[in-house]
């Protein structure tokens, strides 16, 4: 189970934190401190203490900058400041509304607004939209494809070049509906990107236009990971968001990132025919061979994004062997399945073709880097680290 955050009230927050009460429901709204009403007392409200600590850290280190350099690093990726995505006390949460509720609530036009803006009533989607048909690529994996039509979409887009925020949330909408006509091989758009998707992928499947939303809206951000922070160095640079996709896809592709959905997907035909998995697993430790999508630093109890796409699956074969394959690695292994692992399982149990965990995964991760974007063109300033000189090795 994760762990439940500690409440203080509205005075011991913002004696903590040295601002004003307006200052405290500002930071609420933004989506930097969660809150909610205090039992039995509709008009009042506590606040996470976790995120309090956080903030007043941060506030710490903007007056002392040697300190902040000293923690610059964290787990491999510099820290920088973002009001997109929190990952706290094992939850995910987009502009301070869980993941989980927004997937069983809304609509992806909506959490992409959400991400975007920070509303979930936008102006943006009313902008003409970019597809492709099928070709002489049609034999490359999905990243291949895209990266090769988003310049060349960018060139003869007129728009492109508009930096603003309102300007740059319409052109993620195009780019993420010419990654979709991609994806489907497609000139033609349904209503919704996942009917676009469902209806060539699995037109037989009932529900799954909604299983495929729940999963985009899934992807769609996890902080500053490693093809969000490409994004904000390539935004920072002045790129256009087109670019901004392209060098996001390049780091997702990466067989630590997004990429690893291939060895997961080579572990579920590898051990498909083990009488015993356990065993199986062993022995591949045994031999030194990787076991692919399991165990998340960030979330030591398990990842929610795994345990909601394996909750929203309806029953079949493939899902009892993704669930025992899990269950066996659980217990080898103490760990649990990442989103990585949930997307080949949900890519199997509807029947998709052969790499699309990879492909819903970039899809839907594309709204979290425009709204990357979005935050590093308005701060107008290019990310440019320092590197400690080590001397010759």
């Amino acid at each position: 189970m994760a762990r439940r955050p500690q409440w203080i009230d509205a005075r011991e927050a913002t004696r903590l934190l040295g601002v004003s009460r307006a200052t405290l429901y500002a930071y609420v709204s933004r989506g930097y401190l969660r809150s909610e009403p205090v039992p039995g007392k509709t008009r009042e409200r506590r606040y996470a203490r976790e995120d309090v600590e956080r903030l007043r850290s941060r506030a710490e280190e903007r007056r002392n900058p040697e300190k902040a350099a000293e923690h610059a690093l964290r787990w491999g990726v510099p820290v920088l400041e973002s009001s997109i995505t929190l990952i706290a006390d094992g939850q995910l949460y987009y502009r301070g509304h869980d993941v989980v509720e927004l997937v069983h609530t809304r609509s992806l036009e909506e959490v992409a607004a959400l991400v975007w803006t920070g509303s979930f009533e936008a102006d943006i989607f009313d902008t003409p939209l970019h597809v492709v048909g099928g070709g002489a690529a049609h034999d490359l994996p999905f990243i291949s494809r895209a990266q090769s039509v988003l310049p060349i979409v960018a060139a003869r887009d007129p728009l492109s070049f508009d930096l603003r925020p309102k300007a740059v949330a319409q052109s993620g909408w195009r780019i993420l509906n010419l990654l979709t006509s991609v994806a489907a091989e497609s000139q033609t758009l349904e209503a919704t990107i996942e009917e676009t998707l469902a209806r060539r992928w699995a037109p037989k499947q009932k529900r799954a236009a909604d299983l495929i939303r729940a999963a985009l809206i899934v992807c769609a951000d996890h902080e500053l990971n490693v093809s969000a922070f490409t994004a904000r160095c390539v935004a920072s640079a002045g790129s256009n968001p087109y670019s901004v996709v392209v060098a996001g896809l390049a780091a997702l592709e990466g067989t630590k990132h997004g990429g690893a959905t291939a060895r997961v997907e080579a572990l579920f035909d590898e051990l498909r025919r083990a009488r015993d998995l356990r065993r199986a697993l062993a022995e591949r430790l045994r031999r030194g061979d990787p076991i692919e999508g399991f165990g998340h630093p960030l979330y030591p109890e398990g990842d929610p994004r795994a345990r909601l796409l394996f909750d929203l699956l309806p029953k079949s074969k493939e899902l009892t062997f993704a669930r025992s394959l899990a269950n066996a690695a659980s217990t080898v292994l103490g760990e649990e399945p990442t989103v990585d692992f949930a997307l080949v399982a949900f890519a199997r149990a509807l029947g998709l073709p052969h790499g699309s965990a990879l492909t819903l995964f970039a899809i839907g991760r594309t709204i979290g880097w425009i709204a990357h974007a979005i935050e590093q063109y308005e701060q107008n300033v290019m990310i440019r680290p320092r590197a400690r000189y080590v001397g010759p090795r």
